[in-house]
């Protein structure tokens, strides 16, 4: 493992924190233990999914919207998060707004409001250097938010399809079981199983997932 400070040792130890995943599944393989520590100390604020997922399988794949958010519930209740609201930005699939758009700014205010009211303290979002283009969207709308929060915010990263970067700042999780976090991620079954039809399948190694999140620090409190 990367070299990483302790969380529970870290000045975030008692920070409440907002989890934004770009789709549905990525709440679990990014910051799954984060979440599932986070909600034993009631210290989640809430899980923020930009996209419906929808995007996964062929457009026109009957109820799968609906699907991944029901998987998405059962995921989060498997975490023992289940009390955590969730919020639904409503992005399409591989459509994200352009930075400069006006939906853009319209949803990092309402994010922004959110991180307000709720108190926030620290972002969990997927990282910059991600593939996905849903991925790069998810902190760019962390990041402006943050920024328009006007509220001290923390900006971490989590990586699904990338490595931690060798030099930055990280901090970990405490370790769950990883047969709960397996056990959350296979609630996602339109993502592990043809169950909905042909689509996106999440490859059977991305079981094999630490029982651990290592968060870069990104940006510091604004």
């Amino acid at each position: 493992m990367v070299n990483a400070e302790t969380l529970l040792r870290s000045r975030w130890s008692q920070a409440r924190w907002l989890i934004l995943a770009p789709h549905p599944d990525d709440e679990t393989l990014g910051a799954g233990a984060l979440i599932a520590h986070c909600a034993t100390r009631d210290r989640l604020g809430a899980i923020v999914f930009l996209t419906n997922g929808a995007g996964s399988h062929p457009e026109g794949t009957p109820r799968i919207a609906i699907t991944r958010r029901k998987e998405a519930r059962h995921a989060i209740g498997r975490l023992n998060a289940a009390a955590a609201p969730a919020i639904w930005m409503g992005w399409r699939d591989a459509h994200p707004h352009p930075i400069d758009s006006q939906a853009f700014s319209r949803d990092a205010d309402r994010l922004a409001a959110f991180i307000r009211r709720s108190r926030i303290d620290a972002i969990a979002v997927s990282d910059y250097s991600e593939t996905h283009c849903d991925h790069v969207a998810a902190y760019r709308l962390a990041k402006a938010a943050t920024r328009r929060a006007k509220r001290p915010v923390t900006l971490f990263a989590f990586h699904v399809w990338s490595d931690p970067p060798p030099f930055a700042r990280r901090i970990a999780t405490p370790a769950m079981p990883v047969g709960r976090r397996r056990h959350a991620l296979l609630a996602h079954r339109s993502q592990m199983s043809p169950i909905m039809g042909n689509g996106f399948r999440l490859p059977r190694e991305m079981l094999r997932m630490p029982a651990r999140d290592i968060l870069t620090l990104r940006r510091d409190r604004q």
